[in-house]
């Protein structure tokens, strides 16, 4: 990446940090701050694919940013109280960040085959929404618990009381686990698609697959679970955070290995 391109990602980096420093209050949501944090990773992935499409380990994580990041400003305006996990939302993504620019000059893996291109971009964005709802149904469950052993042990911190109380968590994690659910089994199935078009094949039981399939199957069994008698909150939370580490070791997680590890 070019000097100019390193100090893009040094400022979508810091553009994520007004969002968790912003004070939240019931009468008004940080719109100011998100519209920070979403401008810069889409400078920065505007100047990126300037030169053509890129498929590095940095450009997966700052799209999957720039994804969350809009996914939850759509969220803030439909749902009273998701405002309040902007704080967990913003590290997280900070940490994100701060992994794409350290391995933005990975070596990048060219596309096999010659997929469609407008399959492809929407295979690849129906992904990337699964995965931007699961990081905040992933925060959510995270807020959930964390409220609930703040109660449980009778200490809570200035950082739980910026949290969605357990209520407000719960219901977003329940809503947002079961869009992510949705969203995620249309990416299965367009990549089932995109891979008969482009290999005129099913699709490979790689351990993307094997991983996106398996995340979908904990996602589904939870939301039965819920809907056949409910589930506690910090159980639930474990859950959700599993089916999350699952889908994030099938995207981000198989990029780092084939482009950082192997390349």
């Amino acid at each position: 990446m070019s000097v100019a391109g390193f100090v893009l990602s040094l400022s979508a980096l810091v553009s994520l940090v007004p969002l968790g420093l912003a004070r939240i209050d019931a009468h008004r949501a940080p719109w100011l701050a998100l519209a920070i944090a979403i401008a810069g990773p889409a400078v920065l992935l505007t100047h990126s694919f300037a030169g053509g499409w890129r498929t590095g380990l940095a450009t997966a994580l700052w799209l999957a940013i720039l994804v969350s990041m809009a996914l939850f400003a759509c969220v803030v305006a439909l749902r009273r109280g998701a405002e309040r996990l902007a704080p967990l939302l913003a590290f997280y993504l900070v940490v994100l960040a701060a992994i794409a620019t350290v391995w933005q000059h990975a070596p990048e893996r060219p596309l096999m085959g010659q997929p469609p291109e407008g399959w492809l971009i929407a295979h690849i964005l129906v992904a990337l929404i699964a995965y931007g709802l699961l990081t905040l149904a992933a925060m959510a469950g995270l807020a959930v618990f964390l409220q609930e052993r703040a109660l449980k042990t009778k200490r809570p911190t200035d950082f739980t009381r910026r949290l969605p109380s357990i209520a407000e968590g719960e219901r977003l994690l329940a809503e947002l686990l079961m869009a992510s659910g949705a969203v995620l089994a249309v990416a299965l199935i367009s990549g089932g698609v995109l891979s008969w078009l482009t290999f005129a094949a099913p699709m490979k039981l790689d351990h993307k697959t094997i991983l996106s399939f398996a995340a979908f199957l904990a996602i589904s069994g939870l939301l039965w679970v819920h809907h056949r008698g409910g589930i506690s909150g910090r159980r639930a939370a474990r859950y959700v955070l599993f089916a999350y580490l699952l889908l994030t070791l099938a995207y981000p997680g198989v990029k780092f290995v084939s482009d950082v590890i192997l390349g």
